[in-house]
């Protein structure tokens, strides 16, 4: 049984292939512990798969998941994480800018200390576009690290080492690969950082772009709300539903006795109508809580899906 596996996601890297696969098999072989490689084409319209089936046929270790379709790179991770056998789970881009030659040096920092769980690549000296790729996601992970309160330098670097019993408790949808280290420091793992070579492309072409910012926002909104709120949804919209509904029932009882005390009329009066709004939404959110906390409850049950992740079990 390997010890370690090594899970690549690869979309239309042909060219990249076999001289990625050459030089992680002599890194991993330098290790001298076994392992597996776990290549996933993610729908690739070019000679991908092709590539990487002659590399399985030339070594067993390497294993081979072709998708039927381009899913994006986080169910293509998924796909991989399913397939791993190791009790470490390393990852990496298949686009030949992540250096194998730093895992050993990973892997010594995952046993650092007491251990940890997560050992996310920190590309100090990005090797890409400063102003399309590198300003955007230094961006990108100040408000990332801000609103996770995980405190990274580069959540995009595909180059992480983890351990299998966190990747096992991971539950990946959407564009979520990039928040791994947030998902996994929610769940109890110790997660670090540390500064990883970037080497410019030289083959192929970038699958990244601007347009891909909203999604990390939406996503990222996603993600908080999980960490945070999953199983207590109440908390946030009733808190916010009893706010606003606290505030327009005082305007209301302030309005009521400008009209019944003082006379004022009310009639075409804006306020009034926000006043009435006010009520009404706060009500609304109140029932939205209400309504989550059956939803995460019944999720929860139907699926034994439980509310807490044991680190270890002695006895």
């Amino acid at each position: 049984m390997p010890e370690l596996s090594v899970v690549i996601p690869f979309f239309e890297e042909e060219a990249a292939v076999e001289p990625l696969l050459d030089e992680l098999t002599c890194v991993l072989e330098g290790i001298g512990r076994p392992f597996e490689v776990i290549a996933v084409d993610d729908g690739s319209r070019d000679r991908t798969f092709e590539r990487l089936a002659r590399s399985h046929e030339r070594d067993g270790r390497v294993r081979v998941v072709r998708l039927r379709r381009n899913f994006g790179q986080t169910a293509a991770l998924a796909a991989g994480f399913a397939e791993v056998r190791g009790e470490i789970v390393i990852t990496m881009d298949g686009d030949l800018q992540n250096d194998p030659a730093v895992l050993p040096d990973m892997l010594k920092k995952l046993d650092e200390g007491e251990g940890f769980d997560l050992v996310s690549g920190w590309r100090r000296e990005r090797q890409d576009a400063t102003l399309t790729r590198v300003l955007p996601s230094r961006i990108a992970n100040s408000i990332i690290s801000r609103v996770t309160e995980v405190q990274l330098h580069d959540y995009g670097c595909g180059l992480k080492v983890y351990r299998t019993m966190i990747v096992r408790e991971l539950r990946l949808y959407g564009e979520m690969h990039r928040f791994l280290p947030a998902i996994a420091a929610d769940l109890g793992a110790r997660v670090c950082e540390m500064p990883v070579p970037h080497r410019p492309r030289t083959l192929g072409r970038s699958k990244y772009g601007l347009s891909r910012s909203l999604r990390v926002v939406l996503d990222l909104l996603t993600v908080k709300f999980i960490a945070d709120f999953s199983t207590r949804p109440m908390q946030i919209f009733g808190r916010w539903g009893l706010l606003i509904a606290t505030a327009g029932t005082a305007l209301l009882a302030w309005l009521g006795f400008e009209r019944i005390v003082r006379g004022v009329p009310l009639g075409g009066r804006p306020i009034v109508l926000l006043a009435i709004v006010l009520v009404l939404s706060g009500v609304q959110f109140v029932t939205f809580g209400l309504l989550g906390e059956m939803l995460a409850r019944s999720w929860h049950e139907s699926q034994g899906k439980p509310i807490y992740s044991i680190r270890e079990r002695r006895g």
